[in-house]
């Protein structure tokens, strides 16, 4: 049998990773080299320099995608999930077992301005809850705040409105522009949020652009979402499915986020397919 070095790459500072675990899943994996993240962005630099003939990535959402953004050879990636929501290892079906048998599948991914994103990216009250507390309230405590919290700025964003202030390509004037990779966008506790239904792993990107959210229309929006219905056929509510490019252009700067990530103010933002991208043991 030929032995399979693998590469496992750990944010240390995600909220369920422990010294204890990083021993025990490297006690599984056997022949292994482990690499600790030290600062955000870290991930993709070992990613880049990784042997593995797989790559195991342990932690959260965060360090997953700075592993794609890495990625320049098609090398397996298997995720153990170790982070606080853990999207896309909860959306894959992903066990914490590092060595349950796992059978590859191909994926598509997204790219915004080049960077790359596996489930979720957006212009409005998603990214503007990410800056809020992902980036200040992180850097000010050194942890992510829970579901609890974004859920509460979420609300809180929702309440004040959105008029529109995006211009959305061939499509018209939006408030907000959720794209999505995965019928799931995120997970609020063990809720599923969806706003594209039909956005699937293997395919091109969704959107859902409501046009203005005002205490008129946000109860109707809402009871979609709890419903798992998604925003497809909302009266509106600009939607697309399965596209290759999306354009979205801002009256003034605006959050840009992906995967969970700020990725800084933008005036323009272009997400793109990248079909058949990379392969995930699942």
């Amino acid at each position: 049998m030929v032995r399979v070095v693998v590469t496992l790459i750990v944010n240390p500072f995600a909220s369920r990773v422990s010294e204890e675990r990083v021993r025990s899943i490297e006690q599984a994996l056997g022949d292994v080299e482990t690499r600790l993240t030290q600062r955000r962005g870290h991930a993709t630099e070992l990613a880049r320099e990784a042997k593995g003939e797989v790559i195991y990535v342990y932690g959260g959402d965060g360090v997953v995608n700075e592993v794609l953004n890495g990625l320049e050879r098609d090398v397996p990636v298997a995720i153990v999930p170790g982070g606080h929501t853990n999207v896309l290892a909860r959306t894959l079906g992903v066990s914490r077992r590092p060595l349950e048998v796992r059978r590859p599948r191909r994926i598509s991914l997204g790219r915004v301005n080049g960077r790359r994103f596996a489930f979720s990216a957006g212009i409005g009250v998603d990214s503007e809850a990410v800056r809020r507390l992902d980036t200040i309230v992180r850097n000010r405590e050194g942890r992510r705040p829970g579901d609890i919290a974004y859920a509460r700025v979420v609300a809180m964003l929702l309440l004040r409105g959105y008029q529109p202030r995006l211009e959305i390509e061939g499509l018209g004037r939006a408030a907000i522009a959720l794209v999505s990779k995965s019928s799931v966008f995120t997970y609020a506790g063990p809720r599923a949020l969806r706003f594209s239904a039909r956005a699937s792993l293997e395919l091109g990107l969704d959107l859902a652009a409501p046009e203005r959210i005002s205490p008129r229309t946000l109860p109707r929006l809402l009871a979609r979402i709890a419903a798992g219905r998604g925003l497809e056929g909302a009266r509106g509510v600009l939607t697309g499915h399965d596209l290759d490019r999306i354009v979205v252009r801002c009256g003034e700067a605006l959050p840009l986020e992906a995967d969970g990530e700020d990725l800084g103010d933008v005036t323009e933002a272009v997400f793109e397919a990248e079909r058949d991208a990379i392969s995930v043991l699942v």
